[in-house]
């Protein structure tokens, strides 16, 4: 679960709802596979019982100025969980190298589990 002291930070950026993936339940390869299954690449989205959903690997990049692959264990260690006594600016470090972290760990899974696109 993330930090205390970025759930405003998780909320504002939409992510609040991405942080409870996987509480209290097993994340199960055939469904992720599943869901997959649901993706529809010419127009960008996922076709799911309650909704329509999209997102796309282009909006992530520039959202983050990613190019390139980021390790997990580089992410972790750059941006250690805030302490009481941190700033904003280490929580919002923090904040969203946590939602980077739920896109590459849990959203967008490189088959390792170990990079980020």
């Amino acid at each position: 679960p993330p930090s205390p002291l970025i759930e405003n930070y998780l909320r504002e950026a939409g992510f609040a709802h991405v942080a409870t993936i996987g509480r209290g339940c097993k994340l199960v390869p055939k469904l992720i596979s599943a869901l997959i299954e649901r993706w529809r690449p010419e127009t960008y989205t996922f076709y799911l019982p309650c909704e329509e959903c999209t997102i796309t690997l282009e909006e992530v990049q520039l959202q983050f100025g990613l190019g390139g692959w980021i390790e997990m264990g580089w992410l972790r260690d750059t941006f250690p969980e805030p302490g009481n006594d941190s700033t904003e600016v280490e929580r919002i470090r923090y904040a969203r190298a946590y939602i980077l972290e739920m896109i590459g760990g849990y959203l967008m899974l490189y088959l390792s589990r170990n990079l980020v696109i």
